[in-house]
């Protein structure tokens, strides 16, 4: 693997850990697809650095839950109406 692209999965991964980032918050800042993001973390960092894999792991399934619990919050509001 390319040293360019290793550095970048650890950047993006220190990024998400720091900041609670999304993937698509840490796309936006990081100036690359979510679909990069997502295969840096979850592909090529576990190679190369999985203790920060998995801690950049628990951020993101923290994040996902989220997602679920107010999408799931937002569809209980729409049928109420």
């Amino acid at each position: 693997m390319k040293d360019y692209i290793e550095e970048r999965a650890i950047e993006a991964a220190n990024y998400i850990i720091d900041t609670r980032a999304t993937v698509r918050q840490t796309a936006d800042k990081m100036g690359i697809s979510k679909s990069m993001v997502h295969k840096d973390i979850t592909e090529r960092l576990v190679r190369i650095r999985p203790m920060l894999a998995a801690q950049a792991r628990v951020v993101l399934d923290a994040n996902k839950a989220e997602r679920h619990i107010c999408l799931l919050y937002t569809s209980d509001a729409a049928d109420e109406l």
